[in-house]
C-alpha cells in the first residue's frame, strides 16, 4: 500500500494572482479583511497557496488576522480544512489488513496527560486500529512523543510502510507527523506563531483535523481540557472550540465526538517524560489506579469504539475497554507496540531498567497542614518544563527524568509529617530548590476542603 496524496490543492502563483481563474489574492484578501464571507473555492485557492508557496508570508500573515478577526463559516472551515489536508500525503488503509476501524484521539493538552499511553492499547484490545499521530510538548504542555522518547531504542517517527505495518499487526502505533502529512499546517502554524493568532479557534481547528483527516481515519474522539492547565482556560472557550471541531469534522465526513475534562488538577501522579512513562505503564500492569486518569481514559476510549461501530452504545464500551485494561490485554498491545517500534521486550517487567532516574530527588512538603485547595496548573507545567522535561521552542532538547511523582491531588491532605505536595526529581540541588518554591505557590493549602469535581465535564456531538 502506498500513502499517495490524494491530490494536491492548487495554489495561487506568484503571491499575486491566482494560478487559475479567479480574483487576485489581494482582493480575496481585502475581502477577507472587511468580514465578507469568503466562498469555499477562495479559501481553497488561499490554502493552497500554504504549501506551494504561492503565498508570501505577509499574504498568509493577513489571511491568519482576517481569520482570527472575523472567523469563517461552516464552510469556509470544512473547505480550508481539507485543502490543508490535500497539500500533502493521505493514508490509504485499503491495502494493509487491518483488524477493525481506523481509530484515533486527539487532546488539546495539559499537564500529565498521559491518556494516549494507555487509550491506543486499550482500543486495540477492544477491535480498534489506532494509527496514533502525537505531537511534542510545548510551553507548559507536555507531549506524547516526548514522553516515549524516554524508552530506549523508540522510534517515533517511522515511515510510512513501517508505520501501517505495526497497526496491522499490532493495532496500535503511537508516532510523530512526518513532513508530508498535511505540510500546509506547518507553515501557517509558523506565521500564526508570530501574528499572535496562535488562539484562533478556526485556525486551531483547521490545524488539528487536517493532520487527522490525512490519516485515512474512520473516527475521532477529542479531548478538550478546560481549568487552570488548559491551552484555552475559560470553559466557554473550550466548549466553543469543542464545538467547532466537532462540526468541522462532520462537515469534512468525519465521524466524531468531543469530550469536556478537567484540568484543574495533574491528571494522575506524574508531570514529567520517563515518570509519566513509568506510571502509565503501573496502570496498563495494575500497580496503580488514578481515578481522574483512568475515567478520562475510559470513557474517551467508550466514545471511540462507538463511533468505530464496535459497540452499540457507550456503557458496553466502556465496559468493554475496562476489562481490557484490567485484564492485561491493553498491556499486551502496548508492549507488542514498543518492540515493533524498537524499544526493549521486558520494559513493562522491568520499567526501572530503562527508564533514566534524575540524580536528585526530593519530597515538597506544605509549609502548614491542610488539604490541596486550587492549583495554578499552568504553573506546574512551567515548573517541570524548567526542570528540563519541556521546551519553548520545537528544537529545544527535552530530558527524558526530571519532573514530578506523587503529586497530590485535590482535597487530599498534606502537610509536615503527611504526603508531599509532590516528589522533585531533577539534574541539580538548585533545580530542585526552584521547583520546591514554583510548587508552593502554585497549591494553595486550605484548612479544610472538598472533594474534586468530575473528570469530564461535558460532552459534544
Amino acid at each position: 500500500m502506498s500513502a499517495g496524496a490524494q491530490g494536491r490543492a492548487p495554489g495561487p502563483s506568484g503571491g499575486s494572482r491566482d494560478a487559475g481563474a479567479g480574483r487576485p489574492v489581494p482582493e480575496i484578501l481585502r475581502t477577507a479583511r472587511e468580514g465578507t464571507p469568503l466562498s469555499a473555492d477562495e479559501v481553497r485557492r488561499l490554502a493552497g497557496g500554504l504549501a506551494d508557496g504561492g503565498l508570501t508570508d505577509a499574504q498568509v500573515g493577513a489571511m491568519a488576522m482576517a481569520f482570527a478577526i472575523h472567523g469563517l463559516t461552516d464552510e469556509g472551515r470544512v473547505a480550508l480544512t481539507l485543502a490543508m489536508r490535500d497539500s500533502g500525503d493521505v493514508l490509504d488503509w485499503s491495502d494493509v489488513d487491518v483488524q477493525g476501524p481506523i481509530l484515533d484521539k486527539h487532546s488539546t493538552g495539559g499537564v500529565g496527560d498521559k491518556v494516549s499511553l494507555l487509550l491506543s492499547p486499550i482500543v486495540a484490545a477492544c477491535g480498534g486500529a489506532v494509527p496514533q499521530v502525537s505531537g511534542r510538548g510545548l510551553g507548559h504542555t507536555g507531549g506524547t512523543l516526548d514522553k516515549l522518547e524516554a524508552i530506549p531504542g523508540y522510534d517515533a517517527t517511522p515511515d510510512v510502510d513501517r508505520l501501517k505495518a505495526i497497526v496491522a499487526e499490532v493495532g496500535c502505533a503511537i508516532v510523530g507527523q512526518t513532513s508530508r502529512i498535511a505540510p500546509a499546517d506547518g507553515r501557517l502554524y509558523g506565521v500564526r506563531d508570530a501574528t499572535g493568532t496562535v488562539e484562533t479557534i478556526p485556525l486551531i481547528s483547521a490545524s488539528i483535523l487536517s493532520k487527522k483527516l490525512a490519516a485515512g481515519l474512520d473516527g475521532l474522539v477529542l479531548d478538550v481540557k478546560c481549568g487552570s492547565g488548559a491551552f484555552l482556560p475559560d470553559p466557554e472557550d473550550s466548549r466553543a472550540l469543542a464545538e467547532t471541531l466537532v462540526s468541522t469534522a462532520r462537515g469534512a465526513g468525519l465521524r466524531c465526538s468531543a469530550l469536556l475534562t478537567d484540568m484543574d488538577g495533574v491528571l494522575g501522579r506524574t508531570a514529567g517524560n520517563g515518570v509519566e512513562v513509568a506510571e502509565s505503564i503501573a496502570h496498563l500492569t495494575g500497580a496503580a489506579h488514578d481515578p481522574a486518569l483512568v475515567a478520562v481514559t475510559l470513557e474517551l476510549a467508550a466514545e471511540l469504539l462507538v463511533l468505530g461501530g464496535l459497540y452499540p452504545d457507550v456503557s458496553a464500551a466502556h465496559d468493554a475497554a475496562r476489562r481490557a485494561l484490567e485484564d492485561g490485554r491493553a498491556a499486551d498491545r502496548f508492549a507488542r507496540m514498543v518492540v515493533a517500534l524498537g524499544g526493549p521486550a521486558d520494559l513493562l517487567e522491568r520499567p526501572g531498567s530503562y527508564l533514566e532516574s534524575a540524580p536528585v530527588v526530593v519530597a515538597v512538603e506544605a509549609t502548614e497542614p491542610g488539604v490541596v485547595g486550587t492549583v495554578d496548573v499552568r504553573a506546574v507545567g512551567l515548573l517541570v518544563g524548567a526542570l528540563g522535561a519541556g521546551r519553548t521552542r520545537d528544537t529545544d532538547p527535552v530530558d527524558p527524568a526530571v519532573g514530578l511523582t506523587e503529586v497530590a491531588a485535590r482535597g487530599e491532605q498534606v502537610g509536615p509529617g503527611e504526603a508531599p505536595l509532590a516528589v522533585v526529581h531533577a539534574r541539580t540541588q538548585d533545580a530542585a530548590e526552584r521547583a520546591t518554591a514554583a510548587l508552593r505557590d502554585a497549591v494553595r493549602v486550605a484548612p479544610e476542603g472538598t472533594a474534586p469535581g468530575p473528570a469530564i465535564l461535558g460532552r459534544v456531538g
